[in-house]
């Protein structure tokens, strides 16, 4: 009998039983109201869940199997919204003042500096070697793609799309002011972005050409059948609508559930009338919605010596509770929009458990890094249901307040039924990048 669960693992057994996993009720496609967690046994076959049983139910059959003693196990993670390109260059550029503005400036300026083909690819890819390691299957990646450093970024992203499609489904959105796509340039991006099978996207700011710069974007969109992911709202400014006006042109355009909207911050700072107006907007329109609590409280209400708050992210309860999709992700990596973070998956769940109040009960928010994402990127993964793919991330904690409470950073993952190497990178692979 093997020692530990990674023995039993690393042996590569092609048919066994994880007995007595503790699985989150909603992974299961059950509901979640009478119990948040069930009990299981799990049989795998090569790459496959081909059967889940009650672990009060014997065994009858002849198969190697492993005793989890209700140890949790997650599919893995869809990480629906990062800033891959950025990531990994606070040393080196940091954002002393904490503020939004400053982090544009900073990130202009270390990519006017710096962004070589070299730099671009080795800190991107040490993003995707992250969260790997901690169990994502899938990521969508905000790029920024203005000028030719741009586009050379982009190339780059294409490179490593090929390189990891073995462990990883990666997915590029353009980033870039909405009104860029109506320059000569934007319409070479716009059909870049459509001939890869990219995401269109880019940030949307409160001015006098916004309707006019959203009509166009939507038409465009439209025509090319494309989905559309926006940054919208990323600020305190209650007259800050942008979500309004993108969920009324995706209804004018009669382009529903095609959109997802990230940030929405300000929504949380606007009156409870204009916050029913505009969810009931995003509703009728189809509106996935992202929320990244973890820069936004980074960043939002930051003022010197004075202590914030409001806690800088947008009302997901209200979106849930109208049966608007709502996802978690990690946005931005150790740069000057966020200067912590390790493409964590579980970090993002475990901060906005905490942060946005998901407990009691958790019912399906659990959901919102894994089954919620990976519908809206396409994919089919997500849940722990017989025929899914065995994408399982198995953490050392039994209950839910111990998966909170200590980081988890023995788990095992599986993918398509066999052990991965989960050894994460070191730091000083960067330090030639960063250091001088």
């Amino acid at each position: 009998m093997p020692a530990n669960l990674k023995e039993f693992l690393s042996s590569n057994p092609s048919i066994y039983y994880l007995r007595n996993a503790h699985i989150p009720t909603c992974f299961l496609g059950l509901s979640s109201e009478a119990q948040e967690i069930t009990q299981v046994n799990i049989k795998i076959f090569q790459d496959k869940i081909v059967d889940i049983k009650p672990s009060s139910q014997e065994l009858n059959e002849d198969i190697l199997s492993y005793d989890l003693s209700k140890q949790l196990i997650f599919p893995c993670f869809v990480d629906l919204h990062t800033h891959l390109d950025r990531g990994h260059i606070w040393e080196r550029s940091p954002n002393l003042a904490g503020t939004f503005d400053r982090a544009i400036e900073a990130m202009i300026n270390d990519r006017k500096s710096y962004w070589s083909p070299d730099d671009v690819y080795r800190r991107l890819e040490f993003g995707l070697k992250c969260s790997y390691a901690y169990g994502s299957q899938a990521i969508r990646s905000h790029i920024d793609v203005t000028g030719p450093k741009g586009m050379a970024t982009l190339n780059i992203f294409e490179q490593l799309k090929d390189h990891w499609s073995d462990r990883l489904t990666l997915q590029a959105t353009s980033l870039v002011s909405i009104n860029y796509y109506r320059s000569p340039e934007g319409l070479a991006l716009i059909e870049y972005m459509h001939e890869k099978g990219h995401i269109l996207g880019g940030f949307v700011y409160m001015n006098s050409q916004l309707e006019d710069e959203l009509d166009y974007l939507f038409r465009i969109a439209k025509e090319r059948d494309m989905q559309i992911d926006l940054h919208v709202d990323e600020n305190g400014d209650p007259d800050s609508r942008t979500l309004e006006k993108v969920a009324l042109a995706a209804l004018k355009h009669d382009y529903l559930e095609r959109v997802v909207c990230g940030h929405c911050c300000s929504l949380s700072v606007q009156t409870e009338e204009t916050v029913s107006k505009i969810i009931s907007l995003v509703k009728q329109a189809g509106i996935s919605i992202v929320s990244l609590p973890m820069c936004n409280m980074y960043l939002q209400d930051r003022r010197e010596k004075i202590t914030p708050f409001w806690r800088g992210i947008t009302r997901v309860h209200e979106f849930q509770s109208n049966n608007i999709p709502v996802c978690f992700a990690s946005d931005n990596c150790r740069d000057p929009f966020y200067g912590f973070g390790d493409n964590d998956m579980l970090d993002v769940l475990s901060q906005s458990v905490k942060i946005a109040h998901l407990d009691k009960p958790y019912g399906n928010w659990f959901k919102s890094v894994s089954t919620v994402p990976a519908s809206l990127m396409g994919l089919s993964s997500g849940m722990i249901t017989i025929n899914s793919t065995a994408d399982l991330i198995i953490f050392s904690a039994r209950y839910l307040s111990e998966l909170f409470s200590r980081s988890q950073s023995d788990r095992l993952v599986i993918r398509g039924g066999k052990l991965i190497d989960s050894a994460l990178p070191s730091y000083s692979e960067l330090d030639d990048l960063i250091f001088f």
